[in-house]
């Protein structure tokens, strides 16, 4: 092989693996679990806290008009999908509330595990663990059929659980597929989603194997309950009357055969997450994921109806009862992750935003803000930009206006003063002050004098003659006055409507998104804060308004007052010079 033929060679295969590399990084970086489906959000796990790793765990995620958007989603939901870290395994979840209306969205998906936090990743490992602690949401395939099924998504061996949906208020998610009875009303307003709504009549689940208590099983129970009304005496749980959770006045107890546990203090008017865990011979009651009461227990036989809310006053979502005793990390874990201001999860606001975030990057929230803007909200703003132009324009001009009338004034007025007797009436000739006010006054009161002037005769003005002239030339000193305030009233404007512009929009996008909150019964806090966020940004842009507005208005007119004022003086000048000059004694 010759060396121009090695050379060749080297040379295409360089570049031939130069591109088979920029291939590969190309598409590990674009990689995508379906190219069928076009929307991808990442979903970071915040796993602080967790103390030991949770094995499948069924976590709430909860979309807004401030994390996704809904306009590029099926009306049901059907299309979304969620897919591991690895962007390639398909995740069990189940939709219990999809409101494209409302932009409100409640789905539950399973995990295969949340590990505990590496403190040691640090800068050296590029925090790997914390980048791993994340999933993926995929939306926008029009054509796919829905996957949710609430029966394979719930966390294992869990046999009841009710999510109290409107149209599903007495069935059981899972496989056990129990049917309950009770006189009890739905609350749109719940914490996921809709709630039952308890008034002191029970709710009776029939009795079935899978609820089924042996002598020394393992068993737990867990809701969401908010009392009317406290102290209250209540039965939140029975079996047989060998395994009840009472509420006496407002105090928390387990009582089990004849043993009997307290189990702490609950709060009137509050959501708390409240469960009992039934291990062999010992209990534990937990409150929002607290233990507050463990004992030793004996063993007894249930399977009986189970009876929920007996003289309960109140709510209670998301009950679930498992057939195993779940420890207290998975128990906090729910506690901590289903609340209003849950910070388990954390979802970008879109690909881009995904990528930012991984760089080390701040989200967007200005995009987060004006996404989230209402209709009225956006004409406000929209009508606040144009007074913005409109004043910046003023502004400037105006600006322009005085600086050209000083220079230009100082000039004529400084050729003025030096001019002898002689001179006094002959300023015009080769005169360029095209911008001097005091040359234009002084121009009114020349043509006024000339009028006066006979060419044969020497210039000589009566008393009369004077005072016509100082009127003619104090008309002209009024419309320069007002040529100089041209405008500013505008500004004026901007200062005073701008922030009443700006409360309107705030007020009535406030007004708006609790409307919404209201009729989709979601009073989740990351539901509500985007959509006040923004109106409030209604606000800011009024004052964004007015601001400059304010500064600029409060300098041009000290700048016009001091033009005004000099112009009076020259007239009153002029005259008293011209009168010296050629009034008659």
């Amino acid at each position: 092989m010759s060396k121009t033929q090695f050379l060749s060679y080297l040379k295409k295969y360089h570049l031939v693996s130069f591109a088979l590399l920029i291939g590969l990084f190309s598409a590990n970086s674009q990689a995508q679990w379906n190219a069928d489906w076009p929307n991808r959000q990442k979903i970071s796990i915040n796993a602080k806290g967790i103390t030991q790793p949770i094995t499948q765990p069924t976590v709430v995620v909860r979309l807004h008009s401030g994390n996704f958007d809904f306009t590029g989603v099926n009306i049901d939901g059907s299309d979304i999908r969620f897919i591991a870290q690895d962007d390639k395994t398909e995740l069990k979840y189940f939709i219990e509330k999809f409101d494209v209306v409302n932009e409100l969205a409640v789905i539950w998906v399973q995990l295969p595990k949340i590990d505990v936090p590496n403190k040691d990743a640090g800068k050296d490992a590029g925090n790997e663990a914390d980048k791993a602690a994340h999933f993926f949401l995929y939306s926008g395939n029009e054509t796919a059929p829905s996957s949710s099924n609430p029966q394979t998504a719930l966390s294992p061996n869990t046999v009841a659980a009710f999510q109290f949906a409107e149209k599903n208020l007495f069935k059981d998610s899972t496989a056990s597929a129990l049917i309950a009875t009770g006189e009890i009303t739905v609350q749109k307003a719940g914490l996921l989603g809709e709630a039952a709504m308890f008034a002191g009549k029970a709710l009776t689940i029939a009795a079935n194997p899978a609820l089924k208590v042996s002598a020394g099983a393992r068993y737990t129970w867990s809701a969401w309950i908010k009392p009317a009304s406290l102290p209250q005496s209540a039965v939140l749980f029975s079996q047989n009357d060998l395994i009840s959770l009472n509420i006496a006045e407002q105090k928390l107890s387990l009582t089990v055969g004849n043993s009997t546990i307290a189990g702490g203090d609950l709060k009137a008017a509050v959501w708390q997450h409240i469960a009992f865990v039934m291990d062999g011979a010992k209990a534990s009651i937990y409150i929002d994921g607290v233990e507050t009461g463990t004992g030793a227990i004996e063993a007894v036989n249930a399977e009986s109806d189970v009876i929920i809310g007996k003289d309960f006053t109140g709510e209670l979502d998301q009950l679930e009862i498992a057939n195993v005793a779940r420890d207290g990390a998975y128990i906090k874990l729910v506690a901590s992750s289903q609340g209003v201001d849950s910070q388990l999860l954390t979802i970008a606001a879109s690909a881009e935003g995904e990528a930012e975030e991984e760089g080390g990057g701040e989200a967007n929230y200005l995009k987060i803000l004006v996404d989230s803007l209402t209709l009225d909200a956006k004409i406000v703003i929209g009508i606040l930009a144009v007074m913005f132009v409109i004043s910046v324009w003023v502004m400037w001009a105006k600006a322009m206006l005085v600086f050209k009338t000083d220079k230009d004034n100082k000039k004529f007025l400084a050729r003025f003063q030096k001019a002898g007797t002689k001179e006094l009436l002959e300023l015009d000739k080769g005169a360029n002050f095209a911008n001097s006010s005091l040359y234009k006054l002084y121009k009114a009161g020349l043509r006024e004098i000339k009028k006066r002037q006979h060419p044969e005769q020497q210039l000589s003005l009566s008393g009369a003659s004077m005072d016509a002239i100082k009127a003619a030339i104090d008309a002209d000193l009024v419309r320069e006055t007002q040529k100089q305030n041209a405008g500013m009233v505008l500004l004026t404007i901007a200062i005073s409507g701008g922030p009443f512009l700006g409360l309107l929009g705030t007020v009535v996008g406030v007004m708006i998104t609790f409307a919404a909150i209201a009729a989709a019964g979601d009073v989740n806090v990351n539901a509500i804060a985007p959509g006040i966020a923004a109106a409030l940004l209604a606000t800011v842009a009024g004052l964004a308004v007015a601001i400059p507005a304010l500064f600029g208005y409060n300098y041009l007119a000290s700048r016009i007052k001091n033009i005004t004022i000099a112009m009076q003086i020259f007239v009153d000048e002029f005259v008293t010079r011209t009168a010296e000059l050629y009034g008659k004694e």
